[in-house]
């Protein structure tokens, strides 16, 4: 479910404010059972969890990335450090590979965010854009609802609207930036203070004019992800053969509804993006623990239940954001961290036990053929030992890194390993991300939806 918005209207220059979410996590999966090793004291001290099986031969979704949004118009510019801690994948950094930035109305803007798009670009990142608005001689005003003022693009403008993102395209890539894609509009299902779509526009000007955008295209962007507004999409040949990402926010969306059958059923070719998010508010400091481990399940739950391929935070720099006002990595980016700085854009999604234990959440990425990330998440209150056995593989070494109440990102060194196994305590209300050097494999590995 969602609440109602709370960043003020006035000094975010959202326009709109963002909402605070509180999301209904409904009934958790089935779980095995567990044993507990108990103190003379009779205290509760590790948990033993059932072994978490990796398979790196059953292969996901190909990850693109994970990042934020940059809007120099309405909160100010990143300066150049923080770039560097955003893009950059080294100690302390936040290691993030994607970039969002606005597409402005006007042409004399365009340039805005053009000094952080080059430098995230220059470490590595991809860059993508969202509009709010066309230019204004191309809206006009309606009856929505309750709204009498309401904004929507000409229908004899959407000609001169694709080439305005082909305009944003052009000039983005001769000043140094190739945009892996470009939205048609953000949110068009919560346009109270921007551009309304309705599912039929948008499916008109996919199939009449997004064709002559020359960059990837991204729609629809539903506030929740709803279905309703991306299922005309992909059940519409024309228009879905000129989008290549199928876009998606998830305020207050409930994970039940994170998988999306429809996708996988007419999605061939295409990417699946989560574009936009704040989890599990914004009126909340992002040091705030154990409450930033939330965002660790939320990520967990992204890449495992709705198999997106990107995960785009809002705000880069906020208060309740991966990135203090101050410049520093705050929890929520920490957690963040855990699996951006490990699970880069080529990774690949493998089969793992998502949930060992009660609490704890399991993914793994492979990173060609020579390395493996786990990332474990622990919201217990008390530690867990798990083992992680790798399916028909040879482990060579396993290191980790750390979050918790007093870490961010830790290194915590080296792990042994045995006939594939290994076996690590995962601190009460902490995540540990662990890389192991996969030396040799079986052949014949099954490709279970690697899109």
């Amino acid at each position: 479910m969602t609440q109602g918005r709370n960043e003020p209207r006035s000094s975010e220059r959202r326009s709109p404010s963002r909402r605070t979410v509180l999301t209904a996590m409904g009934a958790l999966p089935a779980l095995t059972a567990t044993t507990s090793a108990v103190g003379a004291s009779g205290a509760l001290a590790v948990t033993a969890a059932v072994t978490a099986i990796i398979d790196p031969s059953a292969r996901r979704q190909t990850i693109r990335g994970f990042g934020g949004m940059a809007h120099a118009a309405w909160i100010g510019d990143l300066t150049g450090a923080q770039r560097d801690t955003a893009f950059g994948t080294s100690e302390g950094r936040l290691g993030f590979s994607v970039l969002r930035i606005p597409v402005p109305e006007n042409q004399a803007d365009f340039s805005r965010d053009l000094a952080t798009a080059r430098r995230a670009t220059e470490l590595g990142a991809t860059v993508i854009a969202s509009p709010w608005n066309p230019p204004a001689h191309m809206i006009e005003t309606f009856v929505h609802g309750t709204q009498t003022d309401a904004k929507r693009l000409r229908h004899n403008m959407y000609g001169a609207y694709a080439r305005h993102l082909d305009d944003f395209n052009t000039f983005m890539r001769n000043n140094g930036v190739n945009l892996y894609g470009i939205s048609v509009q953000n949110e068009p299902d919560y346009a109270h203070d921007w551009t309304w779509w309705t599912p039929a526009e948008m499916v008109r000007f996919l199939r009449e004019n997004a064709g002559s955008i020359g960059t990837r295209v991204i729609a629809p962007e539903s506030f929740q992800y709803r279905k309703n507004i991306s299922d005309p999409i992909l059940n519409d040949s024309t228009a879905l053969a000129n989008v290549d990402i199928i876009g998606a926010h998830l305020y207050g969306t409930k994970f039940s509804d994170f998988p999306y059958p429809l996708f996988k059923q007419k999605g061939a070719g295409k990417e699946l993006w989560m574009t936009e998010v704040y989890y599990p508010n914004s009126s909340d400091s992002a040091d705030l623990w154990p409450q930033a481990l939330d965002v660790g399940e939320h990520i967990h739950r992204a890449m495992v239940d709705a198999e997106f391929q990107a995960y785009i935070w809002w705000y880069i720099r906020r208060s309740y954001g991966p990135m203090r006002e101050d410049g520093r990595m705050s929890k929520r980016g920490a957690c963040m961290a855990q699996f951006a700085r490990f699970v880069r854009p080529g990774h690949v999604r493998i089969n793992a036990t998502a949930n060992p234990a009660p609490n704890v959440y399991v993914s793994a990425y492979r990173g060609g053929t020579s390395s493996v990330v786990v990332v474990a998440i622990n919201k217990g209150t008390s530690a867990v030992s798990q083992q992680f056995t790798l399916a028909n593989s040879s482990v060579s070494s396993v290191s980790s890194w750390l979050t918790d109440a007093s870490r961010n990102v830790a290194p915590q060194g080296t792990t042994g390993v045995s006939n594939g196994s290994f076996t690590a305590t995962l601190p009460a209300r902490s995540v540990t991300t662990f890389v192991a050097g996969v030396t040799t494999e079986a052949p014949g590995g099954v490709d279970t939806g690697a899109w």
